[in-house]
Protein backbone atom coordinates (compact mmCIF):
# COMPACT_ATOMS: atom_id res chain seq x y z
CA UNK A 1 0.00 0.00 0.00
CA UNK A 2 1.18 3.63 -1.05
CA UNK A 3 2.26 5.62 1.95
CA UNK A 4 2.85 9.22 2.20
CA UNK A 5 4.76 11.32 4.61
CA UNK A 6 4.35 15.09 5.18
CA UNK A 7 7.05 17.47 5.82
CA UNK A 8 6.08 20.95 6.49
CA UNK A 9 8.87 24.04 6.90
CA UNK A 10 6.62 26.31 9.04
CA UNK A 11 8.66 29.46 8.80
CA UNK A 12 8.97 29.65 5.19
CA UNK A 13 5.10 28.68 4.11
CA UNK A 14 4.51 31.58 6.94
CA UNK A 15 6.41 33.90 5.59
CA UNK A 16 5.30 33.62 1.75
CA UNK A 17 2.12 33.43 2.42
CA UNK A 18 2.17 36.46 4.30
CA UNK A 19 4.19 38.16 2.02
CA UNK A 20 1.93 37.32 -1.31
CA UNK A 21 -1.43 37.40 0.35
CA UNK A 22 -1.02 39.09 3.26
CA UNK A 23 -2.92 35.80 4.89
CA UNK A 24 -2.04 33.00 6.96
CA UNK A 25 -1.89 29.42 5.68
CA UNK A 26 -4.63 26.89 6.31
CA UNK A 27 -3.33 23.53 7.53
CA UNK A 28 -6.48 22.34 8.22
CA UNK A 29 -7.38 22.89 5.00
CA UNK A 30 -4.28 21.31 3.64
CA UNK A 31 -4.58 18.57 5.33
CA UNK A 32 -8.27 17.86 4.15
CA UNK A 33 -7.11 18.30 0.56
CA UNK A 34 -3.81 16.88 0.61
CA UNK A 35 -3.85 14.24 2.81
CA UNK A 36 -7.79 13.23 3.51
CA UNK A 37 -7.69 10.10 1.08
CA UNK A 38 -4.05 8.61 1.83
CA UNK A 39 -2.01 6.49 4.26
CA UNK A 40 -0.21 9.25 6.38
CA UNK A 41 3.10 7.14 8.09
CA UNK A 42 4.74 10.63 9.52
CA UNK A 43 3.76 14.17 9.42
CA UNK A 44 6.10 16.83 10.76
CA UNK A 45 5.86 20.23 11.15
CA UNK A 46 9.41 22.13 11.91
CA UNK A 47 9.05 25.59 13.85
CA UNK A 48 10.39 27.70 16.00
CA UNK A 49 10.26 27.18 19.92
CA UNK A 50 8.18 29.87 21.44
CA UNK A 51 6.66 31.40 24.48
CA UNK A 52 3.96 33.27 22.87
CA UNK A 53 0.58 31.86 23.80
CA UNK A 54 -0.57 32.60 20.41
CA UNK A 55 2.21 30.83 18.62
CA UNK A 56 2.01 27.69 21.32
CA UNK A 57 -1.68 27.89 20.56
CA UNK A 58 -0.69 27.11 16.88
CA UNK A 59 1.55 24.34 17.77
CA UNK A 60 -1.04 22.51 19.38
CA UNK A 61 -3.35 23.02 16.41
CA UNK A 62 -0.92 21.49 14.53
CA UNK A 63 -0.56 18.44 16.30
CA UNK A 64 -4.40 18.45 16.36
CA UNK A 65 -4.19 18.15 12.83
CA UNK A 66 -2.02 15.02 13.16
CA UNK A 67 1.43 16.79 12.43
CA UNK A 68 4.38 15.86 15.57
CA UNK A 69 5.65 19.32 15.99
CA UNK A 70 9.27 19.38 15.67
CA UNK A 71 10.64 22.81 17.48
CA UNK A 72 14.12 24.51 17.81
CA UNK A 73 14.90 27.55 19.72
CA UNK A 74 15.09 30.63 18.23
CA UNK A 75 18.72 32.42 18.49
CA UNK A 76 19.25 35.89 18.39
CA UNK A 77 23.73 36.29 17.67
CA UNK A 78 25.32 38.81 19.42
CA UNK A 79 25.59 41.03 16.01
CA UNK A 80 22.14 41.02 15.83
CA UNK A 81 21.00 38.55 13.65
CA UNK A 82 18.75 35.33 14.20
CA UNK A 83 19.19 32.00 13.27
CA UNK A 84 16.11 29.58 13.43
CA UNK A 85 16.42 27.54 10.63
CA UNK A 86 15.30 23.41 10.21
CA UNK A 87 16.83 23.14 6.69
CA UNK A 88 19.54 20.49 7.62
CA UNK A 89 16.89 18.41 10.16
CA UNK A 90 13.66 18.34 7.40
CA UNK A 91 16.22 16.99 4.92
CA UNK A 92 17.41 14.04 7.29
CA UNK A 93 13.85 13.39 7.77
CA UNK A 94 12.87 13.59 4.64
CA UNK A 95 16.12 10.99 3.45
CA UNK A 96 15.41 8.69 5.99
CA UNK A 97 11.34 8.46 5.61
CA UNK A 98 12.13 7.76 1.74
CA UNK A 99 15.08 5.31 2.96
CA UNK A 100 12.65 3.68 4.79
CA UNK A 101 10.08 2.96 2.05
CA UNK A 102 7.40 6.03 1.70
CA UNK A 103 5.79 5.89 -1.46
CA UNK A 104 5.22 9.65 -1.70
CA UNK A 105 6.99 12.84 0.06
CA UNK A 106 4.76 16.03 0.12
CA UNK A 107 7.31 18.82 1.41
CA UNK A 108 5.75 22.51 2.08
CA UNK A 109 7.99 24.75 1.12
CA UNK A 110 9.34 27.00 -1.38
CA UNK A 111 12.77 26.84 -0.16
CA UNK A 112 15.81 25.75 -3.26
CA UNK A 113 18.01 24.45 -0.95
CA UNK A 114 15.93 21.56 -0.86
CA UNK A 115 16.13 20.77 -4.78
CA UNK A 116 19.29 18.36 -4.43
CA UNK A 117 17.42 16.77 -1.78
CA UNK A 118 14.34 16.40 -3.61
CA UNK A 119 16.42 14.70 -6.76
CA UNK A 120 18.67 12.48 -4.26
CA UNK A 121 15.06 10.63 -2.95
CA UNK A 122 13.67 10.74 -6.54
CA UNK A 123 16.79 8.67 -7.92
CA UNK A 124 18.23 7.37 -4.92
CA UNK A 125 14.65 5.62 -3.87
CA UNK A 126 12.54 6.51 -6.29
CA UNK A 127 9.94 8.25 -3.84
CA UNK A 128 7.25 10.34 -5.58
CA UNK A 129 7.69 14.28 -4.90
CA UNK A 130 5.46 16.85 -4.31
CA UNK A 131 5.77 20.60 -3.25
CA UNK A 132 3.46 22.91 -2.17
CA UNK A 133 4.46 26.35 -2.27
CA UNK A 134 3.94 29.80 -2.87
CA UNK A 135 4.08 31.02 -6.83
CA UNK A 136 6.13 33.61 -7.28
CA UNK A 137 8.17 32.73 -3.59
CA UNK A 138 9.07 29.40 -4.34
CA UNK A 139 12.55 28.84 -6.22
CA UNK A 140 12.05 27.09 -9.64
CA UNK A 141 14.87 24.88 -9.61
CA UNK A 142 12.33 23.19 -6.34
CA UNK A 143 9.74 23.68 -9.13
CA UNK A 144 11.83 21.61 -11.92
CA UNK A 145 13.04 18.65 -9.48
CA UNK A 146 9.86 17.99 -7.85
CA UNK A 147 7.18 15.35 -9.61
CA UNK A 148 3.93 18.04 -9.14
CA UNK A 149 4.09 21.35 -7.65
CA UNK A 150 1.09 22.20 -6.10
CA UNK A 151 0.74 25.83 -5.77
CA UNK A 152 -0.48 27.59 -3.06
CA UNK A 153 -3.25 29.50 -3.69
CA UNK A 154 -6.58 31.10 -2.25
CA UNK A 155 -8.60 28.18 -1.50
CA UNK A 156 -5.92 27.07 1.24
CA UNK A 157 -5.72 30.52 2.93
CA UNK A 158 -7.02 31.20 6.62
CA UNK A 159 -10.04 34.11 5.53
CA UNK A 160 -10.99 36.20 8.20
CA UNK A 161 -14.27 35.69 9.62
Amino acid sequence: MATTAVFADVQNIYYTTREKYRAHFDYNQFWYLACASQTIAQANAYAIASNDPKQRQFHHILRGIGFEVQLKPFIQRADGSAKGDWDVGIALDVYEAAANGVSQIILLSGDGDFEPLVRRVQQRFGTRVDVYGVPGLTAQALIEACDTFIPIDNTMLLHAR
